[in-house]
């Protein structure tokens, strides 16, 4: 169970909060940042998105294959498969 940081926000009218300046600045979430919103039983999870590569989850070196973020090291394991099954 994570712990309450003892800040409470209303939703607008239109179903939005304020995330506190101090929790952005704590977290590097800067203005147009992209959030992820997802749930983990009845807990609402917001995160910063990161790209990152479909198989391992790496952030680093990604290329974009039918519309999905592959890291190199992941792309090289692929293509030694897909030779494997060739010969």
């Amino acid at each position: 169970m994570e712990k309450s940081i003892g800040i409470v926000r209303n939703l607008d009218e239109l179903g939005r909060i304020v995330l506190p300046m101090e929790l952005r600045n704590k977290l590097g979430i800067k203005e147009k940042d992209p959030i992820e919103i997802f749930t983990k039983g009845s807990s609402i999870i917001l995160q910063k998105y990161e790209r990152s590569c479909i198989f391992c989850g790496s952030s680093e070196k990604l290329v974009t294959y039918s519309d999905k973020l592959v890291c190199n090291k992941c792309l090289e394991k692929l293509q030694k498969l897909s030779f494997e099954n060739i010969e």
